[in-house]
């Protein structure tokens, strides 16, 4: 790839912007120790379109492309399209960095983008490990874990059997709110999305299809006032 710039197409740029929050979301997973890095090749002069803990290398969106970035590129288009490597490489103070680049495409199948990793090697090990303990309040406070389930049914199933247990051992909710609290929360987690949710939660909570209708209906309008 010998030229240094090229012409995205509309498409093209908006696959890239999908990778913005992709990478907002693996920061906050994988933590500080992490430096993100979205290039656009565009334009080679002032590739990154975002970064995340930029001062693992000290560079700010608007950088130019690596002379290392464009050899991986290189080195991955060379290799049966696998799109993408992993090598070890230092930052501009010598300090050790695990780094990986993945190719971005787009239209056409071609390459119009990078996404680059790299660990601080020297990273503290309590920092690490940190990053892994539960420390910000979940996501909700009606929520206790992930239903990993192997179908639909199971999923439906659990979740219905868990927020029941919470809600009836929940003594501030009055014993003839407890179904509608139950569908409340349900619809929170957006149970209701999945196919035939309705019907099965009716079954399982012993009521009809037209009240976990008329609740979800409800819960809909009272949302948009």
């Amino acid at each position: 790839m010998n030229e240094e710039h090229m012409s995205l197409t509309y498409t093209d740029r908006l696959i890239l912007e999908s990778y913005k929050n992709m990478l907002e979301g693996l920061s906050d997973y994988l933590g500080d120790g992490y430096e993100f890095v979205l290039h656009s090749l565009e334009n080679y002069d002032h590739s990154v379109i975002k970064i995340i803990n930029g001062f693992h290398t000290g560079r700010t969106e608007g950088a130019p492309i690596t002379d290392l970035a464009l050899s991986m590129l290189e080195r991955i288009n060379g290799k049966d399209g696998a799109g993408s490597i992993s090598y070890y490489t230092k930052n501009k103070k010598g300090e050790p960095l695990k780094s990986a680049t993945i190719t971005i495409s787009g239209e056409r199948g071609r390459t119009i983008g990078l996404l680059c990793i790299n660990f601080y090697l020297n990273t503290p090990f309590t920092d690490v490990v940190s990053t892994f303990c539960e420390q910000k309040a979940p996501l909700s406070t009606s929520q206790s874990g992930e239903n990993f389930a192997e179908n639909i049914d199971d999923l439906i199933e659990s979740a219905v059997a868990e927020v029941r247990q919470e809600v009836y051992e929940n003594y501030a909710v009055p014993a003839n709110c407890k179904n509608k609290e139950i569908l409340r929360i349900l619809a929170s987690r957006g149970i209701f999305k999945l196919k035939d949710s309705v019907a099965k939660t009716a079954k399982l909570l012993n009521i009809s299809r037209n009240t976990v209708y008329m609740h979800i209906r409800n819960l809909k309008s009272a949302s948009e006032k």
